[in-house]
């Protein structure tokens, strides 16, 4: 999957600017964002569902302006709002679908369906939300695709049921060479499946890395008012915080930093952070700035 320059607009407000994401075949690929940031909308442009207003796309080799039905006979996708006929019972959910998949293998579908405890006999109606993200994974895997788009799928779900999910898809898809784009607005959630996180923010990647190297280039040190008057121009800040005479700074390039901040002796403490804690820099980090005087209730007035 290869997207370029990727950008669409709806009226006045442009979603996406820009955006450039490539997925190679065996990797998870974690696509995050606040909602709103247009994930959603990526996911349904590669699936052929809205039409872009600019860019390249590529998924499996092929446009999904020019060929969208054949593109979601080839993906494996999971919508956060699947909608499913809740009238049928599991099992004629199943063979309602084979039809549209050529490679659909039903024999596949029946081991995950007892692998996931749904029973087939149970009519779509009954199930729990839990049961419908599981059935709907079912139906997304079981023509063997090479790749599976998951939009948010466990939206919804407790955190206990959301850690099920996530691991029936490891489970379901290590070792079979299939790549998968998952979208998601929270990052702790897709850590342990990630081998790449992609950040989208204002219509745009701003940041993309494995989760180990994040967690080794973005760090924050605290130091003085003072010392962080005389380094702020040389760090690459993505958030900071005051407190009393001290701050907060979340910096990217934290080698870099530590370089320059040791260079003249500068005394500062680092504090490693949760990859949830980066997301939320990059994001919605905001940059308190050094001053001569700390603020004070009576200015606050």
């Amino acid at each position: 999957l290869e997207i370029n320059g990727l950008r669409k607009s709806f009226g006045t407000n442009a979603v996406l600017r820009g955006l450039d994401l490539q997925v190679q075949a065996g990797h998870t690929h974690a696509l995050l964002g606040r909602n709103g940031a247009g994930k959603s909308t990526t996911l349904h442009i590669l699936m052929g569902l809205i039409q872009r207003d600019a860019g390249n796309v590529s998924v499996l080799g092929m446009d999904p302006n020019v060929v969208p039905l054949e593109i979601r006979r080839s993906v494996g996708f999971l919508a956060e709002d699947q909608q499913m006929f809740g009238w049928m019972t599991i099992d004629e959910m199943l063979s309602f679908m084979q039809p549209f998949y050529p490679t659909w293998d039903m024999a596949l579908a029946h081991d995950f369906v007892r692998q996931f405890d749904l029973q087939p006999t149970q009519r779509i109606g009954t199930l729990s939300k839990g049961q419908n993200v599981r059935l709907g994974l079912v139906l997304a895997l079981a023509h063997r695709p090479t790749l599976v788009i998951l939009d948010d799928p466990a939206l919804g779900l407790d955190p206990i049921v959301r850690r099920e999910f996530n691991r029936d898809l490891i489970t379901h898809l290590q070792g079979q060479g299939a790549a998968v784009l998952y979208s998601s607005h929270l990052l702790y959630e897709v850590e342990p499946i990630a081998d790449i996180v992609s950040i989208l923010k204002d219509g745009v990647i701003c940041r993309q890395d494995t989760p180990e190297h994040l967690r080794d280039d973005v760090k924050q040190i605290v130091l003085t008012a003072e010392a962080f008057a005389q380094h702020r121009e040389s760090l690459r800040v993505l958030d900071s915080q005051r407190f009393g005479q001290e701050f907060a700074v979340t910096v990217t390039h934290f080698a870099e930093a530590c370089e320059r901040l040791n260079a003249d002796g500068t005394k500062f403490q680092v504090n490693e952070l949760r990859l949830d804690d980066i997301f939320a820099a990059y994001v919605a980090g905001k940059i308190d700035l050094p001053s001569d005087t700390a603020p004070s209730l009576t200015a606050a007035r």
